[in-house]
């Protein structure tokens, strides 16, 4: 993000608004907002040029795709140079269960957030693809038993037209 740009009161309103409910048109988000279409339309494309907004996404239902599982696995390694943590780094992104990876402070070195179809395909998917990732000593599993509050609520989309 530009560190020379400064987010004013209309700018934020945008970006509490696209964060909670953003699939809507302009139009429609210039009038929560408080400006016209076309000023609003301005400061969106803004928002996006200066990297308040990184990107739009669509967020599927992950029943739809078979991966309704969620556990969360703490990950230690065996080595944490930082030529070992890149190491790391790269093979995780490459795992489609892996949703989000976080290197972590504190008594182990990541935090994975895994999605599968079921327990037994979680199993499959600790013991031959997580456990031999690169540098990984030992890990430990958390399995969610209900999601409260996940990123898929109010994801926003926006009809840039």
């Amino acid at each position: 993000m530009n560190p020379t740009w400064e987010l004013d009161r209309f700018d934020l309103k945008i970006l509490q608004i696209l964060s909670a409910e953003g699939r809507m048109p302009v139009t429609e988000l210039s009038k929560k907002v408080g400006l016209s279409k076309t000023p609003c339309q301005n400061r969106l494309n803004k928002l996006v040029r200066n990297g308040a907004i990184v990107g739009f996404r669509a967020v599927v239902n992950p029943t739809v795709l078979d991966r309704s599982h969620i556990t969360f696995v703490e990950v230690k390694l065996s080595d944490t140079r930082e030529s070992a943590l890149k190491e790391f780094d790269q093979a995780a992104r490459s795992v489609s269960e892996i949703e989000e990876c976080h290197m972590i402070a504190g008594g182990f070195d990541y935090l994975l957030k895994v999605r599968s179809r079921d327990i037994k395909d979680y199993r499959y998917v600790l013991g031959s693809v997580i456990s031999g990732l690169p540098h990984v000593a030992n890990t430990a599993t958390h399995v969610v038993m209900e999601p409260i509050k996940d990123q898929s609520e109010g994801v926003a989309e926006v009809e840039m037209g």
